[in-house]
């Protein structure tokens, strides 16, 4: 039997520009419902939301039987949480906060089994569909995508050597605190803010790695795509139920009014 098949990595390796989702809700019914909506991959966060094992297992579970991949964000670059997602089947990780060379080979080494790195061992778990898999220990690391967050000016400044670290998949930028450390509170869409993003995806694209981000306008989406970013989350499932549902609100209550 063989491993599920990681098909974000896959695309990134052959050049393909693949547009995602944000997930904050926790919900595998929420899950269901994006799961048809044609994105490449979904983020399950963990960092900024309540997901916990079990909510990520069962979003899942979900995503196994639609078309994007799920990607998902721990709360900490911690091999402990790391080595548990791993072992429920996470095919990609997005390790948030990486500020220099050491943050990356430490989330490198999370996902790798010894010598290689730090992952625990488990003969019996999901990602290797019980044991089935039988060449899942030699093989794993091929399946499973690392992403590194730059998020501050020290981690912008160190990008090339970060991007450089050995089992480095892709890099992502985080606008909303990166704005904060450049003293720019939520104004991740500030013109400074965007030239040190569009900097650092040209530094990115020399040292040979693949470039996300997450967006927080369509505009800006349709901006960073066309500026040659791989992949890109357009938008969040939290944002589009709150922001709808305060339109819907506005228009109804408008449109009521004698």
């Amino acid at each position: 039997m063989r491993a599920r098949e990681n098909r974000f990595k896959a695309l990134l390796a052959e050049g393909r520009q693949q547009i995602g989702l944000w997930s904050s809700l926790a919900s595998n019914i929420a899950a269901e419902v994006v799961r048809d909506s044609d994105f490449d991959w979904v983020l399950i966060d963990m960092e900024h939301s309540p997901n916990e094992l079990a909510s990520v297992l069962a979003q899942l579970q979900v995503f196994e039987s639609g078309r994007p991949s799920p990607i998902v964000r721990p709360p900490w670059n911690e091999p402990v949480i790391v080595k548990r997602l791993l072992d429920l089947g996470v095919p990609s990780l997005l390790f948030p906060m990486v500020q220099g060379v050491e943050d990356a080979e430490r989330a490198v080494a999370a996902t790798r089994y010894p010598p290689r790195g730090v992952r625990g061992m488990s003969l019996n778990q999901r990602a290797n569909r019980f044991g089935r898999v039988r060449d899942y220990i030699s093989t794993s690391e091929e399946g499973i995508c690392a992403i590194v967050q730059i998020e501050t000016r020290s981690a912008l400044a160190a990008i090339e050597v970060i991007a450089a670290v050995d089992g480095v998949d892709a890099v992502f930028f985080g606008p909303a605190d990166l704005s904060t450390d450049m003293g720019l509170p939520g104004q991740p869409a500030h013109p400074d803010v965007r030239s040190a993003i569009l900097d650092g995806l040209s530094r990115c694209k020399k040292a040979g790695r693949r470039v996300g981000l997450l967006s927080t306008s369509e505009p800006d989406s349709l901006m960073y795509l066309k500026a040659g970013f791989d992949f890109v989350s357009v938008g969040s499932d939290t944002a589009l139920l709150a922001r709808n549902a305060d339109a819907l609100c506005e228009r109804i209550r408008a449109g009521a009014r004698p």
